[in-house]
């Protein structure tokens, strides 16, 4: 048994760009604050990058969040640094046309994996 890692995302408002980071376990249980996250990422005219580095686990929640995003953002959604787990669903399900996957390791990609400094944030669903 693996041990429980709850998930978590959170939106933040940066200069040109709007970054939504998952954490942990990305699953039905946070399917609600993954909603509002994408309504909130979709609100702005910015630019949107979601960093998936710290993610654990990831269901169909996690891949319809992303689905969600790429086919209704104007401009295509960045996935920065996402971990097997994720590229393999991203993959297998072949949203990964829809997005552009950047690692910070790739020459070139830290620059953009790492835009800048923090600006507000909103954490989806409030308490949760």
């Amino acid at each position: 048994m693996r041990p429980v890692d709850p998930g978590s995302v959170h939106v933040l408002f940066e200069p040109g760009t709007t970054r939504v980071v998952l954490t942990g376990e990305i699953d039905a249980e946070l399917g609600p604050d993954l909603l509002e996250a994408a309504e909130d990422a979709l609100s702005t005219s910015r630019p949107i990058e979601v960093d998936s580095h710290l993610v654990t686990f990831m269901d169909s929640t996690g891949v319809a969040f992303l689905a969600r995003l790429a086919s209704r953002a104007p401009r295509r959604v960045v996935l920065i640094d996402p971990p097997d787990v994720v590229q393999f669903l991203i993959d297998t399900t072949r949203i990964s046309s829809l997005l552009d996957v950047v690692r910070s390791g790739d020459p070139g990609g830290a620059d953009r994996a790492g835009s800048g400094g923090r600006g507000e944030e909103q954490e989806a669903g409030g308490d949760a």
